[in-house]
């Protein structure tokens, strides 16, 4: 496959740039869901002593910060959390209300973010109920929540969380059940209808991205905040810190990790920008993939990053457990985005694998053009058909081989399932009467498998061919897959690290953070419900 060599592409300077004039762009130069943290020897020394010396009074303090905060949040929650809020608010709660700020305040403090820089205003109900917060990248993006009281989008289960659940329930936030299918419509109008009390209800407070990163760039928007089709006020998050241990994404220090290493730094530092109110036109109130699209590009310019078409999908992609894990440079991200921007679902493509690999391998002895790529994938031809296409036209010809998109979508469909593309793939490039593929075919295989240009496979077909016949079986290869399971990083890419699965990496990974997406089926690439990454 074809590797794109482009850079991200920065924000433009314009709000109202659409998102068709670079739909589709090139993944950042770091993979927005790895973070990695080394420590120099004068680091760790001073880690050992703060873990002894200041770590237990901190972690003792905020425990304590929560225990006091429980009974007034107790107190004030009680009663209908369905029920319009007084207005005015009654003295008892203005107090109430003020010293819960002023605990959380104390305990963040206690934690080291002894002060927060705030710019900007923050904009009242009434001018903009909904606050999209970004980039998400840690639980310690509850700091501007607590100063501000705002709601916020979460699963109904928290609610039932000791202490933690009081205090959630005291912001008044809109709960979404995973046993509830129809949980993201509720959730939607919920939002429109507190959008339309006229400030009488608190602000919510929405991650638009649905998981954490680590910030070297904007992931996809989801649309479920922008679907009400009010307007937001963008609110950008920074960590000017030396040394970044606040980072919390799905390769990399754990939660609990994260918690031990932020509260040995003697100082923490964290911004909060409040830009201005952002106004939907009409076409992005009909649209709000569109709407979601133009205030990232507003955040992405504020903060001077990127932005990038990943998604939470494409992190299940790069972090699935298999044998061939995808190389930092891999451009099967890529093919999957555009694969979505087609309208083609993996989910119901991968029950057609068998079928498509049939027609591919008929196909074989004469290479594919774009308009019999359009006709066998049954979608009309466009700009994102004509990008797809140029992944596999490696040499310029005006000519792909169907396999390779087989086996790209193979790997799509099933990242964790290796044998299974694998035998698909002999399947499509061995002779039926030998069912062996040569040195060559292995090669367009696994380059194809992995998203790779260039790929040497010479040192693993010889060890795989261990009776030197100059062609290997499936069984030849999935004999000597069971025998050396870490095949790929010792024959493969023994220098590639980027993308190495952890030991704690779930088979079937869920969005960390702290708000949960409720972005409805029809407008979700991603299909099923999500949910947190740790409880």
């Amino acid at each position: 496959m074809r590797l794109r060599r482009r850079g991200p592409e920065a924000a433009p300077a314009s709000s109202s740039a659409g998102a068709g004039d670079a739909r589709w762009l090139a993944p950042p130069g770091r993979n927005p869901f790895v973070h990695e943290l080394r420590f120099s020897a004068l680091q760790k020394a001073q880690l050992t002593l703060m873990t002894l010396t200041l770590f237990p009074i901190r972690l003792l303090f905020a425990a304590f910060m929560m225990l006091l905060a429980w009974p007034l949040a107790f107190v004030a929650s009680l009663g209908s959390a369905e029920k319009e809020p007084e207005q005015p608010l009654a003295l008892w709660r203005k107090v109430v209300d003020f010293l819960l700020k002023a605990i959380m305040r104390t305990m963040w403090f206690a934690g080291g973010f002894h002060w927060v820089a705030v710019k900007g205003r923050q904009a009242l109900p009434t001018e903009a109920t909904i606050l999209t917060l970004a980039p998400h990248s840690s639980y310690f993006d509850a700091i501007p929540v607590t100063m501000t009281m705002s709601s916020i989008v979460m699963k109904a289960e928290s609610r039932n969380i000791p202490v933690w659940g009081t205090l959630i329930k005291y912001i008044r936030p809109v709960f979404v059940s995973r046993s509830d299918q129809d949980s993201r419509r509720k959730t939607v109008e919920e939002i429109k209808r507190r959008a339309q009390s006229g400030g009488k209800w608190p602000q919510i407070m929405i991650f638009p991205e649905g998981t954490c990163t680590n910030r070297t760039c904007l992931i996809t928007f989801k649309p479920g905040a922008f679907i009400p089709g009010v307007p937001v006020q963008p609110v950008v998050l920074r960590y000017p810190n030396k040394l970044d241990t606040i980072t919390w994404t799905w390769q990399g220090p754990g939660a609990l990790e994260i918690l031990w290493l932020t509260l040995c730094q003697f100082h923490n530092q964290v911004e909060i920008e409040f830009l201005p109110v952002y106004h939907p036109s009409e076409e992005e109130q009909r649209n709000p993939a569109l709407y979601a699209s133009n205030v990232r590009r507003i955040m992405a310019k504020a903060l001077g990053v990127p932005v990038t078409d990943y998604t939470f999908e494409d992190c299940q992609l790069a972090l699935a457990e298999g044998q061939l894990r995808l190389p930092s440079d891999t451009c099967l991200l890529e093919f999957a985005r555009l694969l979505r921007g087609l309208g083609l679902k993996p989910e119901k493509l991968e029950k057609n694998l068998g079928k498509y690999a049939e027609s591919a391998k008929l196909k074989s002895s004469e290479k594919t053009n774009l308009s019999e790529f359009s006709a066998y994938l049954e979608v009309p031809s466009s700009d994102t058909l004509e990008a797809m296409f140029s992944l596999f036209d490696e040499n310029g010809s005006g000519k792909i081989d169907l396999r390779e998109y087989v086996i790209a979508l193979s790997v799509v469909c099933r990242p964790s399932r290796t044998l299974d593309t694998i035998q698909l793939a002999f399947k499509m490039y061995a002779p039926q009467e030998t069912g062996c593929i040569n040195e060559g075919d292995l090669s367009c295989i696994l380059k194809t498998a992995l998203g790779v240009a260039e790929l040497s496979v010479t040192d693993l077909f010889r060890a795989i061919d261990e009776d030197k016949k100059g062609q290997i079986s499936f069984a030849d290869f999935t004999r000597f897959a069971d025998t050396y399971p870490d095949f790929a990083e010792e024959y493969l890419y023994p220098d590639q690290t980027n993308f190495e699965s952890c030991s704690q990496t779930p088979s079937a990974p869920t969005p960390n953070g702290l708000c949960t997406d409720f972005s409805p089926e029809s407008t979700d690439p991603g299909g099923a419900p999500l949910h947190r990454k740790l409880d």
